[in-house]
This record gives structure tokens, sequence and C-alpha cells, in this order.
């Protein structure tokens, strides 16, 4: 993980506003989320129950680096963004089978949440 994920995930886990180069995190307090952006766009939004990613409109590596970042931060270990053959996916958690955790990938359509 890059120093400014590492910054960004701490920022949103102390619900602070806080920017470094192209990326920001903006707390709302109203509504208790975190607003990630990437070069002023949207690319997710936390909150103590749930996450929701976005592309901000560019399937991009950073994008895809910062999406991972906050995946390894506030989802189950795992879970993330790849892509294959030019196209995005969502790895997610589904249960658990003995001791092996089990995973579906979904096509990933500009926009997933992590419950």
């Amino acid at each position: 993980m890059r120093k400014i994920e590492i910054e960004m995930n701490r920022a949103i886990q102390n619900n602070i506003d806080w920017s470094k180069d192209n990326t920001s995190v903006h707390f709302d307090e109203e509504t208790n989320t975190s607003i990630v952006r990437l070069h002023g766009n949207k690319i997710a939004e936390v909150t103590d129950n749930d996450m929701t990613i976005f592309d901000g409109g560019y399937q991009s590596k950073t994008t895809k680096s910062r999406l991972n970042a906050l995946c390894s931060e506030f989802c189950i270990a795992g879970e993330g963004v790849f892509q294959k053959n030019y196209q995005w996916f969502v790895r997610k958690f589904v249960g658990q089978m003995g001791t092996e955790k089990v995973f579906k990938n979904e096509t990933f359509d500009g926009s997933y949440t992590f419950a």
C-alpha cells in the first residue's frame, strides 16, 4: 500500500478532512460519512456500516489502487477490485465453508456497496 493510501485510510478512521496531491477525504459530520475523491471525482463513501465504491468515471490503475487500499482497511480480507481482459470486477465475500472463505466475483459497473 502506498503512503498516500495509508494517510487516506487514517483520515477516514479519524473522521477528519484530509488532502494530498490528487486524493482527498471529506468527513460529513451530519451523515457520519467520509467521501473520498481522486482528481476531484468521488470514488468512495465510507460509513460505520458500509462502503460504496465508484470508479469516478475512470477505470485507471490509480483508481483501482485507491479502492483496493480502502477495501484492505474497511472490508473483509480478500475483498477488492480486479481487472481481467480490460473488464473490472469486484471480489465479494459470501460465506465460509469450514476454514475456507468463499468469494463471488461480480462485474463492476461503476459502483458497488460492501455492507
